[in-house]
Order: structure tokens, then sequence, then C-alpha cells
């Protein structure tokens, strides 16, 4: 009987990516279920009753979806993160969850620099702003995207350093970036922080007041990971008591209308995540994870679970 999996999004892939997606299950002989845009989370749940495999992008998948899905064997979330998943949930259940990473870090990297010129350039008001050459870029975290960031940077003219215990300074060293040893050490040093740590225990509110006060006069930071790891009211100390400070992100604070009320030039939200949001990052993502099912299913391949 053919395998059926389920594509889950309430933001849809792009038609070319779901095209791809069909052709690759087609070719596999798997029956492929199509749940866009839906209008709750209930009809998430009552839709996954025969799944036995789930591709999602930013979709909750809960303990009551899975509850509701007995076939299911394998989700993969097409991005990075996965905050989205009830791992423990899954483990429970014997259910594989997977990311598909690297597939959307150029586009964020991308983003990065569009944030960061875009408030050098002081918005493009017609007021004086700054260049990017000379200036010193510090990467809190040197996975996929950490990598792209530094090489766009080293076009840029600018020196690059990096901070992550879970990556070897010589493998830092080796694209030209400087590890440093401590995240204080990364802000004592950094013109412009770029965010790239998951949103965990360790992480959530970490980024606080003492640690972004390390920071350099006129300096900015640089948030395309999650909102979770900010300290807001630290943020919000630090855009009161530092005039110079400047913080740029595509996911908006809980606080957002009282710091665009507060400090209109220094401040700067997307309307929405905008990491992914390209199309070569949206085909992507979207055919790895159609890959990684058909590897799981046929090879029992497993080397992007997140989940144990």
């Amino acid at each position: 009987m053919a395998k059926k999996v389920m594509i889950a999004t309430v933001k849809p892939f792009a038609p070319l990516a779901v095209d791809g997606i069909r052709k690759i299950m087609k070719g596999a002989g798997y029956e492929l279920q199509i749940l866009e845009s839906y209008p709750d989370q209930q009809t998430f749940v009552n839709a996954v009753s025969e799944a036995e495999a789930l591709i999602i992008r930013s979709d909750k998948v809960t303990r009551e979806v899975m509850d509701h899905a007995p076939k299911l064997k394998v989700v993969v979330r097409a991005g990075a993160g996965y905050d989205n998943v009830d791992l423990e949930a899954a483990s429970e259940k014997g259910i594989v969850v997977m990311n598909t990473p690297g597939q959307n870090s150029n586009a964020v990297a991308e983003l990065v620099f569009g944030l960061m010129i875009y408030m050098a350039r002081r918005a493009y008001s017609g007021k004086a702003g700054s260049e990017l050459k000379g200036k010193t870029i510090g990467l809190q975290a040197y996975g996929n995207v950490g990598r792209n960031v530094a090489r766009v940077a080293h076009g840029f003219g600018m020196d690059v350093l990096a901070f992550d215990p879970f990556v070897p300074a010589e493998s830092i060293r080796k694209d030209g970036v400087e590890p440093v040893d401590s995240v204080e050490a990364l802000y004592d040093r950094s013109d412009y922080v770029s965010l790239h740590i998951p949103a965990v225990k360790a992480t959530i509110k970490s980024i606080n007041f003492p640690l972004m006060s390390r920071m350099k006069e006129g300096a900015t930071l640089v948030n395309t990971a999650r909102k979770e790891v900010i300290d807001e009211d630290g943020l919000k100390e630090m855009l009161e008591k530092r005039p110079d400070f400047r913080y740029v992100s595509d996911i908006a604070p809980d606080c957002k209308d009282e710091l665009t009320a507060g400090y209109p030039d220094r401040v700067f939200f997307t309307a929405k995540k905008m990491g992914a949001q390209t199309l070569e990052a949206n085909v992507n993502a979207a055919l790895a994870a159609a890959n990684q099912i058909l590897a799981f299913f046929e090879k029992g391949d497993v080397t992007f679970q997140v989940n144990k």
C-alpha cells in the first residue's frame, strides 16, 4: 500500500515547491495529500488520521496532532528551527522529527545584510549614515547561517568574529573568521552582533542588558534567530540608556509598539518572519524535506533527526 505523505502548511509553499514535492512522491509511488492555508489548528488535527509522514513549515505539530495521527512515523520541518514540534511527545510515540538544515541559510544571511544596510544608511532617509567596510561583525553561533554571513561579510570588507562553543576553533579559523572564547568578548569587540542561536532553555532571554551593554558605541544588534532569546526588559533598558544603540529583527518583540514609538530611528522590524522568504529557499527546503522522507522510508536514513 502506498505511503501517505501530507504537506500541512498554513503558509503554503511556492507552487514550484509543491510541484517538486508532488513529482518526487509520484516517482516513489507515494500518495500525497495537501492541506494549505487551513483556518485553524483543529482543521490540522482533524486532517492527519491517515498520514504516515508530514512536511510542515511553521505549523504546530502538538501532542494533540500526534494523538490523531496513529500512523505517523516521521515529521520533517522544512527549515532549520523546529520549536513548533513537540519533540517530547514525538519521542514518546516513536515518531522521528527532522529539519532541513542549510536550505534557508543563504536567504537568512542575505537578510542580515539587508537589515544592517537599512540601519547603517539611516533607513534611506537622506541623513548621513555609515559603511560596513572596516567594521567588525560578531556571529553568535557558527552553523550554516553563520558561515554564510561570514562569507558575505568578507565581501563587504568586514572583520568577522564568531563565538560557538560547539564548533572547533580551527574550523572557524579556516574560513578566515576569528574565534573568540566567550560571548562577552564577542559583544565587547563587535560593531554588529548577528544572532543565530536557537530558542532553548539555555538561550531564552539570554541576550540581556548586561550583555548588550558591552557593545561598542554605535553598535547594532541583528536578530534573525528567535524573539525568545531577547530579554525584552533588557532591550528596553538598553535603548533608553544607550542612545547610540540600534536593534533590527525579522521577528518583532512583544513590545514592538512601545519600541517603535519611543525609538523610531533606532529599531526596525519586518512585517513578518522573513529569513526563509525567498523562492529559492522555499523550493530548496521543500525538496529537501521530500527527499528526506523518501530516504527515511526506503533506507531508514535519520541523518537530520532532531529528537532521540
